[in-house]
């Protein structure tokens, strides 16, 4: 199985928790209590939007067919105490 890299858009939301959407994948939207599950689950959903495509033999969004970089810079959550 190919892996590829997204971008995801998280924010924080108003009540509480974090909702994360992706312009590579139109329609994923995911919501969750913490920055991790968040994450966790945008990666459940677009693995579900993927083979939703395949299954219906649908073309892959353009970010899905290009290669992935070989390098990325990433931004990742630290608790404060």
């Amino acid at each position: 199985m190919a892996e590829r890299i997204i971008n995801l858009e998280v924010e924080a939301l108003a009540e509480g928790g974090y909702l994360a959407t992706s312009h590579d994948i139109p329609g994923l939207v995911a919501e969750g209590r913490t920055i991790a599950e968040c994450l966790e689950i945008a990666q459940d959903v677009a693995r579900k939007i993927i083979e939703s495509y395949m299954e219906r033999g649908d073309p892959l969004p353009p970010q899905l067919t290009l290669e992935s970089p070989q390098k990325l810079e990433i931004c990742i959550p630290v608790g404060l105490p």
